[in-house]
């Protein structure tokens, strides 16, 4: 944590040089950089067939989204600072799927060996584009896991062809590991608590086991075991599609040692990648970057101090632009500044009254105001909550306005109207990728008495990967709604005193 405050304190320095930052916009990114205009259309052409090419092997089709909805990629200068950004020694990149926007963050210079930025922005958006696509379906790890290694390594060709399924050299040494986990174990919805190398094979092995189901001549296999348990069958049941698990190993390990795994071409005329337009950031946009930087990556409540006095001083000069204004009022809210953050807010829309973000946080930060006054008037919180109306008009297919109306009737001790109800299930439908919006969502979709549809909304969390609190909650809900039905898994969730958060996403954009 020191490591990181020091970094942010590093930004405020007597002066900063306002380095020219140009933006790229396509269909499903928004990419932020410095430097030339050609290398950042470039990259994000190369972005938009990975896309593409996602949606062809998959067989998925290109539904419009909406702009606010889109993957922010951000360029920083180098590998240290993405280690310093997210306090971790030995990262490349990374991501952060979450319903309020979805950013990653990638080195203008990457250095070479290991694990790289690309393959780490693949695979995580590998992650967004599966439960985007398949929102209702559980995977197991293994297969989550394994699908995003499968297109992590994905490479465009000079022709603007795509491959995909080539080897994860970075996972070579967990590849031939198949004692630490066992295919018996691995192919588990739920593998259990494992150790970095137990969770190295399952990146490794799951990769291995992808591969040889899609690329080997066995997606049947996989079709009917994903089925199975969908269809709520047991995993005994679910396994059998894929054979005799005890000499399945050991065919994974030979099939390992092909010389050649093939890999699956997409040709270039295959691949819509449609406009990507580049603009030049303003002055003020500029300014702000490195603040915004550090507010999109998401603040502690120290580095929220830091962070709003890097925002303060950026914008100030800049009291007309949107950009910067809009950048303050995201600092001030974190920091707990509701006043200034609306005041900030309020300037972003006087140079932009159409901008959804300044919107949501003019309404934020007077919901926190009243919350914090203990407000009762409803003609005020009828008011409060115009604004997330007037943001969901403006791009009806933004999760965010609907999350914070839901909320607003929580931060005024009300019990949410059906109307906020289906409106925080309506932004799950848009942004499922979200953890945290999805055990909101669930909890909803119980409360409206729909526990099969609450059931899918809670399983995802539940058996995925990455394991947190959220993951054994779900997992008890689950087993309580089997066991007692709704009620009992209403009174799980009362008995852990969960309750809705102003930011539903697991990785929050706002302060700790």
């Amino acid at each position: 944590m020191l490591r990181r405050l020091l970094f942010v304190a590093s930004l405020v320095a007597p002066s900063v040089a306002h380095a020219q930052w140009s933006e790229a916009s396509s269909s499903h990114f928004v990419v932020y950089s410095e430097g030339a205009p050609e290398k950042l259309r470039a990259f994000t052409d190369e972005l938009e067939r990975f896309d593409q090419a996602l949606r062809i092997v998959t067989g998925t089709p290109d539904r419009p989204i909406s702009p606010n909805a889109r993957v922010t990629v951000f360029f920083v200068d180098n590998v240290s600072t993405i280690e310093k950004l997210i306090d971790r020694r030995n990262i490349a990149g990374f991501f952060k799927a979450r319903a309020s926007g979805s950013v990653a963050f990638v080195p203008r210079s990457a250095g070479g060996g290991g694990l790289g930025a690309r393959e780490i922005l693949q695979h995580e958006y590998a992650h967004n584009f599966m439960f985007s696509s398949w929102p209702g379906v559980v995977f197991a790890p293994w297969f989550i896991e394994g699908f995003a290694e499968f297109v992590a390594t994905a490479t465009t060709r000079t022709d603007g062809s795509v491959v995909i399924g080539r080897s994860p050299s970075y996972r070579a040494g967990c590849i031939d590991r198949a004692g630490a986990l066992p295919a018996r174990q691995l192919v588990k919805l739920d593998p259990g608590k494992l150790s970095d190398e137990q969770t190295c094979v399952l990146y490794a092995r799951g990769w291995l086991l992808t591969h040889y189901l899609i690329r080997g001549g066995h997606a049947d296999q996989l079709a009917q075991y994903i089925g199975a348990i969908n269809a709520n069958k047991s995993i005994e049941e679910a396994t059998q599609a894929l054979g005799d698990l005890d000499s399945l190993d050991s065919k994974l390990t030979v099939y390992a040692k092909r010389s050649t795994l093939t890999a699956s071409q997409v040709d270039a005329d295959k691949l819509k990648v449609g406009k990507i337009a580049i603009r030049q950031l303003t002055a003020g946009e500029a300014a702000v970057m490195p603040a915004r930087i550090l507010s999109e990556n998401g603040v502690d409540e120290a580095a929220a101090k830091t962070t709003v006095d890097l925002a303060r001083r950026l914008a100030a000069p800049y009291p007309n632009d949107a950009g910067a204004q809009n950048e303050l009022a995201e600092a001030e809210y974190d920091a707990g500044n509701y006043a200034a953050a609306e005041a900030a807010a309020n300037r972003a829309l006087g140079a932009d009254p159409k901008s959804v973000h300044a919107l949501l946080y003019k309404g934020m930060a007077q919901t926190e105001i009243a919350r914090k006054a203990s407000e009762t008037d409803p003609a005020k919180w009828r008011a409060i909550r115009q604004w997330f109306i007037t943001a969901n008009k403006a791009d009806t297919e933004y999760a965010e306005p609907l999350i914070q109306y839901y909320y607003s009737f929580h931060a005024a001790k009300q019990a949410p109207p059906k109307s906020a109800l289906d409106g925080l299930i309506y932004a799950y439908a848009l942004a499922p990728y979200d953890r945290g919006l999805r055990m909101n969502a669930g909890i909803a979709l119980l409360e409206k008495g729909n526990a099969k549809a609450a059931r899918i909304a809670f399983e995802p969390v539940a058996y995925g990967p990455h394991r947190s609190g959220e993951s054994n909650l779900a997992a008890d809900i689950i087993t309580a709604l089997d066991e007692k039905g709704t009620e009992g898994a209403l009174a799980v969730i009362r008995g852990m005193g969960q309750k809705p958060k102003p930011d539903a996403s697991t990785e929050p954009k706002k302060g700790a």
